[in-house]
């Protein structure tokens, strides 16, 4: 009985992701809870693990998506983003390539901090080159996001996506550079997704071609967050030569903490720079997206527990066959088809063992496994309501009058997403299977 409530739960629960996308946190935590309480599985294990078995909740990844998001707002504060992006648009030919720039640099940014972080700090400049130009901001702005979403799961602490991922398979910060030793990484392929698309981008914008030139109005409030965010990175990627996995979170969570007691220090005698306290940063933090991912650790571990994994794993495999091509296909075809439409946290957790089932390693298990990464991350492209990223970005353009649709969204979102996609799948296809 235990087991069929475990997977009833489940589907409510994704049902509800879909219908109610801003209650998410809540429908995930309420999940959890109830399997709790109808005695599916035990708070022991879901929080600290029992009989031999690790905690449902992957602290490691809590621990890496808290941290990076301490020093993700000490890095809005400091302004850095902002005084490096005017500087990019000052020095572009014309209005078309200042928007691609200004897309290519949220991109950039989303390789070290989460997309709904780095659209808050792009969008201000986005909306201030297109009141300049007297200009729609609505495909910039969509630019934007897709670009975000797009190099968001190049690296460990781009995405929670990536975090997951990197979790589920034991992968450290380095293995998305030069995986386990074996051959090229995901960070690879995306960037080889981002050459590929930034032609659509291109096309979006080809037809302002006027000079373009902002009043340099940003001072960098202080180098002190860029300073913790590029030593975590260095701290990661030592982290990772020495196989120390289970560090990552502890890392994150340190250098976080140390980005907010240096903001104290130094701030407590110039409240003008510094007007935050530590406890108002931490308090406006994505605690949403915590709680969210907590409940949904639980409600896919449940599955794992509870036998439903190897049990669709399995029925999978029998559908499919031994045809590595033909899974490899039709799992990036279904990762970007759900992804559209529903948050992408729920279906990597629960697909990633489903998908390492369907392969061993060495035999193609590393190309499915990063063709779904890269279709779940980048399925949200293809709508408004495919990432948080686009919630948020939409959002900031419904405060100015703005109402994004799914065909004005697609227009550009699907094609840039099939140009980063299908590529980058080749790419790997060929890398991993071929070669």
């Amino acid at each position: 009985m235990e087991r069929y409530i475990a997977l009833v739960l489940f589907l409510l629960a994704y049902a509800l992701f879909v219908i109610f996308p801003k209650h998410r946190s809540w429908v995930a935590s309420g999940g959890a809870l109830l399997l709790m309480l109808l005695g599916v599985v035990s708070p022991m294990l879901v929080f600290f693990g029992e009989a031999g078995k690790e905690s449902l909740i992957s602290w490691n990844v809590m621990g890496i998506f808290v941290g990076t998001l301490i020093l993700a707002d000490l890095f809005i504060w400091s302004r850095v983003p902002h005084f490096v992006a005017e500087r990019l648009v000052n020095k572009s030919r014309s209005v078309c390539w200042a928007m691609v720039k200004v897309c290519a640099f949220s991109g950039f940014l989303s390789i070290f901090a989460e997309n709904v972080a780095v659209v808050l700090i792009v969008a201000p400049i986005a909306f201030a080159l297109a009141e300049k130009l007297k200009t729609s901001p609505v495909p910039l702005i969509i630019g934007v996001t897709i670009s975000s979403n797009l190099q968001g799961a190049a690296t460990l602490i781009g995405d929670p996506a990536s975090m997951i991922f990197a979790e589920y398979v034991h992968a450290t910060f380095n293995d998305f550079f030069w995986y386990k030793g074996q051959g090229l990484g995901v960070f690879f392929a995306i960037q080889f997704g981002a050459l590929t698309s930034l032609p659509v981008l291109y096309w979006a914008f080809r037809k302002l071609n006027r000079r373009v030139v902002l009043v340099a109005e940003e001072r960098v409030m202080s180098w002190g967050p860029t300073v913790f965010l590029a030593t975590m990175i260095v701290a990661l990627a030592l982290a990772s030569s020495a196989q120390a996995h289970d560090w990552l979170g502890a890392i994150c969570m340190i250098w976080g903490a140390g980005g907010l007691i240096w903001y104290e220090l130094v701030g407590r005698n110039d409240r003008e720079r510094f007007p935050d306290t530590p406890w108002q940063i931490l308090k406006r933090l994505d605690w949403d997206s915590a709680f969210f991912l907590m409940g949904v650790f639980t409600l896919v571990g449940a599955l794992v527990e509870k036998g439903w994994i190897d049990l669709f794993a399995g029925w999978l495999k029998s559908v499919l066959g031994e045809d590595l091509l033909l899974s490899y296909v039709v799992i990036i075809l279904l990762s970007m088809l759900v992804s559209a439409f529903v948050d992408n946290i729920p279906y990597l957790m629960a697909m990633i063992p489903v998908v390492m089932k369907l392969a061993a390693p060495g035999a193609g298990q590393e190309a499915l496994l990063f063709g779904l990464l890269i279709a779940a991350s980048l399925g949200g492209n293809i709508t408004p309501i495919g990432a948080s990223a686009n919630i948020v970005g939409a959002g900031q353009l419904r405060q100015r009058g703005h109402i994004l649709g799914f065909r004005e969204f697609g227009r550009i979102g699907l094609p840039f997403t099939l140009a980063a996609t299908i590529p980058a799948a080749i790419f790997l296809y060929l890398l991993w299977v071929i070669f």
